[in-house]
């Protein structure tokens, strides 16, 4: 019997990941919740064969959750869902520990395989974001100016493309205005940018929104 410990703000989400996964593994343990705060306590407080979160959720992100439960439980294998394309986050999420990046896009068909995969203690790893993990191996020259970026810089600059304000930004990540002052700052600075304006225009050109 595994134990599956589901992160989703969206209930509906949340049933049809546990539908899936019920549906392959009849006798399961699968327990729920919706914000990143939750998902680490529950991480680390109980034991878990695989932990599926959402990339983006209310409050802290699901990279935030994820780089803290790797801290605690470095050996918990975490899969990633997101709405956003594999070439924005998917090479970010596999440095940070996870075991799998699955965009929502594909989630009916690469879910249980994911599941399978990593609770054989291997890594889920799509063709194409192999083929970027190969090219990452090229010198930091070859780099994209935001590929650069920190994860919580970039984080930031892609809340600052979509028109988000510092405070929105602030509240939305739990925290200080200040500080996503001091990220938005060191965003400019790496992408040799004056103005959100600039960051929106890149952001387009590069295909993040």
């Amino acid at each position: 019997m595994i134990r599956i410990l589901i992160a989703d703000d969206h209930a509906i989400v949340r049933k049809g990941l546990k539908h899936l996964l019920l549906e392959e593994y009849p006798t399961a343990v699968i327990d729920e919740v919706k914000d990143a705060e939750s998902l680490i306590f529950k991480s680390v407080n109980n034991e878990w064969d695989v932990v599926i979160c959402d990339m983006s959720m209310p409050g802290r992100s699901g990279l935030d959750a994820l780089t803290q439960i790797k801290q605690t439980t470095p050996r918990l294998p975490v899969l990633i869902i997101s709405m956003h394309p594999e070439d924005q986050y998917a090479l970010r999420v596999l440095k940070a520990g996870a075991s799998g990046y699955i965009g929502k896009d594909t989630v009916h068909n690469d879910l249980i395989k994911a599941v399978q995969t990593v609770l054989l203690g291997k890594k889920f790893i799509t063709p194409s974001v192999a083929e970027k993990l190969a090219n990452a191996l090229n010198t930091d020259n070859n780099k994209s100016l935001h590929e650069k970026l920190s994860d919580r810089e970039f984080e930031v600059f892609r809340l600052l493309a979509s028109g988000m304000q510092v405070s929105e930004i602030a509240m939305k990540l739990s925290l200080s205005v200040t500080t996503v002052s001091t990220y938005r700052g060191r965003v400019l600075e790496k992408l040799g940018m004056k103005s959100n304006a600039d960051i929106t225009r890149y952001a387009l050109g590069v295909g993040i929104i």
